[in-house]
């Protein structure tokens, strides 16, 4: 009977589909649908929200950490499969199946990259077109970092129409948008799609030596899923056309709609489906935020602190080793945390491991925290007065006996100090995990970055304020109340 149970639950929860999305609107609402679909249809699924770029959404498709996403032909083509137009939909798939990958009919519309620019800034500088750009090589750019690398982007677009123009640095999306309504940069990438476009009356620039594939919405999964999965989700071919796309952006950036509701709306209004949301309030949000965050930085503060103490005592006691593991570790720190986030992902794969969620974000944060504890657990134990380790070795007290009694209370302040920092900066790092998919408070302010909501940031940003705040005094009490009074930090 126990068997049988067993299995019924191990065979529903291999069912279970999570579906990504990227991080942009568009990505996020047909991710949402995607995911509402399949639940209405009796097939448990979950939704991987903002997941970040192209790459990482399809590396996590092919690593089987998600098992759907949605994309676009021309983004597919040229920067996933690596091919040049002209293509059919039966090359693509063809490509794809090497992969173990199938892929949907059109969803209906198109989304393509463009150029774009205030409709009066153009209009005074009479540009209707890519071409005109070259009259005006001092205009100000402000591209995503997707745009900005990719061969569909800005290099093959400069090469293809001879630009002269310097690319300067790298705005994110929704960002470039109030940039260039500012007059803060005169021209940035667009999806033919975005809401923005009518809102902020930006004029897209005719791509006239059409340089820019076709970008027809398509949805990704893996042909390993049970055929009922892939069914449904090509319920969604050809049901989806560009006004209606367009709708469902604007109901989400400018009139400032939960996406999980546009999604229930579209649904019961163009497919007759009776989707389920659940919508959670403040209160239930800071909750499961809250409890997310802490379980990143309390697990690998935990680990660090295991394998921190006993190299910073190896370091201090073997010099030659000990220029080793403090230029490792430190080396480790100058690692940006968003690339020590990615870099993460490959090796997690390897392992078995989901390469999205916490474990990247479990990882990273713990070697970021090593260098505080390991430094400062070193610097503890070489500040130990040399008369009394030659009376520890007078006395003929053993090496345990003198780590405990006497070593180890004495860096105790020093070790107590590393671990704060690393508790204090794991906080705040923390939050960069939420572009791989680990929650926490990184998850609203990612959110509301896109949205341009400020409730939503600080929704985020307060709470993991405070826990700093809270951590400080925490272990500030912590080191009383362990600490010797002699010992001590005034």
């Amino acid at each position: 009977m126990k068997l049988s149970f067993l299995l019924i639950l191990f065979s529903l929860s291999a069912q279970a589909i999570t579906v990504g999305s990227k991080k942009f609107t568009e990505s996020v609402i047909l991710g949402e649908i995607t995911t509402q679909l399949l639940n209405a249809k009796n097939i448990s699924s979950t939704h991987q929200r903002e997941l970040g770029g192209t790459q990482l959404l399809w590396n996590a498709l092919i690593h089987n950490n998600i098992q759907a996403y949605p994309e676009y032909t021309g983004t597919l083509a040229k920067e996933v499969l690596k091919i040049s137009p002209p293509y059919t939909f039966d090359q693509l798939e063809s490509s794809l199946k090497k992969f173990g990958i199938g892929m949907t009919r059109p969803l209906g519309f198109q989304n393509t990259y463009a150029l774009g620019m205030k409709r009066s800034k153009a209009q005074s500088l009479g540009i209707q077109k890519i071409s005109d750009l070259k009259k005006h090589p001092d205009l100000k750019l402000g591209f995503g970092e997707e745009f900005k690398n990719r061969p569909d982007g800005w290099p093959g677009l400069k090469q293809y129409y001879r630009l002269p123009h310097l690319f300067q640095n790298a705005l994110d999306h929704d960002i470039a948008y109030r940039a260039l309504n500012n007059d803060d940069i005169h021209l940035m990438d667009v999806y033919t799609t975005d809401a923005e476009i009518a809102y902020y009356d930006i004029q897209v620039l005719k791509d006239d030596l059409t340089f820019f594939p076709e970008y027809q919405a398509i949805l990704l999964y893996r042909l390993d899923l049970p055929s009922e999965a892939s069914q449904v989700l090509h319920l969604l071919s050809g049901k989806i056309n560009e006004q209606i796309m367009i709708s469902l952006n604007k109901k989400v950036k400018i009139d400032s709609l939960n996406d999980k509701k546009v999604a229930h709306q579209f649904l019961k209004k163009s497919l007759n489906i009776q989707s389920q949301v659940k919508s959670l309030g403040l209160m239930q949000r800071l909750w499961h935020s809250t409890l997310s965050h802490l379980s990143l930085v309390c697990f690998s503060l935990i680990l660090a602190i295991i394998v921190a103490i006993p190299l910073g005592i190896l370091a201090s006691k073997y010099h030659k080793v000990g220029s080793i593991i403090l230029s490792t570790t430190g080396i480790i720190q100058t690692i940006p945390a968003l690339a020590l986030l990615v870099i993460m992902i490959e090796p997690l794969n390897w392992l078995g491991l989901s390469g999205i969620g916490k474990p990247p974000a479990l990882v990273a944060l713990f070697l970021y925290s090593l260098l505080p504890i390991v430094r400062n657990t070193h610097s503890g134990f070489r500040q130990i007065p040399q008369h009394l380790q030659e009376t520890s070795y007078v006395l003929g007290l053993g090496i345990k006996t003198r780590l405990l009694k006497i070593e180890l209370p004495l860096a105790l302040p020093s070790i107590l100090s590393g671990i704060k920092t690393s508790a204090v900066l794991n906080i705040g790092f923390a939050t960069l995990g939420a572009l791989v998919g680990a929650g926490g408070f990184g998850q609203p302010i990612l959110t509301g970055i896109r949205l341009d909501d400020y409730s939503l940031i600080l929704e985020g940003a307060i709470p993991a304020a405070m826990m700093a705040i809270v951590a400080q005094l925490s272990f500030e009490a912590l080191e009383k109340l362990l600490v010797s009074k002699g010992l001590q930090s005034s």
